[in-house]
């Protein structure tokens, strides 16, 4: 598939993840009475990936992560000069997605411009440390690639990896949204942020650094562990 038609899935891939996740966390997750709460929310992130993952994964891959990027890359799964390429479709869908969130969230009287950024230390959901933070998003990003190649390795079964990446990223959530809002994908982190700190109170882009770095780390190495997993050496006797 050529380059441009990677991108596009890569945009698209990426905007659904963070209007359908965030969205979520935005408009449904408090509403009253019936509010879809932590589960809900959780829920839509990985529903997000998993229908992606089918609709447009044959065309792109189904990154829509700039972490996923690196992880691939470094497990030897995902070239090194479409790195680049692929991580501006993603930042630039998210960031697409964010503008569409704002616009539609604003249409509220009161809305207060949060758009479920990721944080820590002040701005945790549950106050957690900076340190907290660093451990979950390199923990939650480690095991989300492993999962990842794991599911995509050629000698799993076929046809399934989009339900069990899909349900990784619903539990990734459901542990983490607590500590950090949970990112595990610096696309994610950025559009959000973006627009806080345009019409917000701007906390977010002074962490964004953290949910670039992080997830990226916790990528890497997997790929790393994840190619020793696959490579042919002989057992010693």
């Amino acid at each position: 598939m050529i380059l441009t038609k990677r991108l596009g899935a890569e945009f698209f891939g990426t905007f659904w993840l963070v209007f359908g996740g965030c969205g979520s966390a935005i408009f449904a997750a408090a509403f009253p009475d019936v509010g879809i709460g932590l589960l809900g929310v959780a829920l839509a992130f990985g529903l997000t990936v998993l229908t992606m993952v089918y609709a447009v994964g044959g065309i792109s891959g189904g990154h829509f992560n700039p972490a996923v990027s690196f992880g691939l890359w470094a497990g030897g799964r995902f070239p090194a000069k479409d790195l680049v390429p692929y991580i501006v479709a993603q930042v630039l869908g998210a960031i697409v997605a964010a503008a569409a969130l704002y616009y539609v969230a604003s249409g509220q009287e009161g809305y207060g411009g949060g758009l479920a950024s990721n944080g820590y230390g002040e701005h945790s959901p549950g106050g957690y440390s900076y340190m907290s933070a660093l451990v979950i998003e390199v923990l939650m990003t480690f095991f989300f690639l492993f999962i990842i190649l794991g599911a995509t390795d050629k000698r799993a079964p076929k046809g399934f990896a989009g339900i069990a990446i899909g349900l990784t990223l619903t539990l990734i959530h459901l542990i983490s949204i607590p500590i950090t809002n949970t990112s595990v994908n610096p696309a994610r982190s950025t559009g959000p942020a973006i627009f806080e700190a345009i019409f917000g109170n701007g906390i977010a882009l002074t962490q964004l650094w953290f949910f670039w770095v992080m997830p990226i780390i916790g990528a890497i190495l997997a790929g790393v562990v994840y190619k020793w997993f696959e490579s042919k050496g002989e057992e010693a006797e």
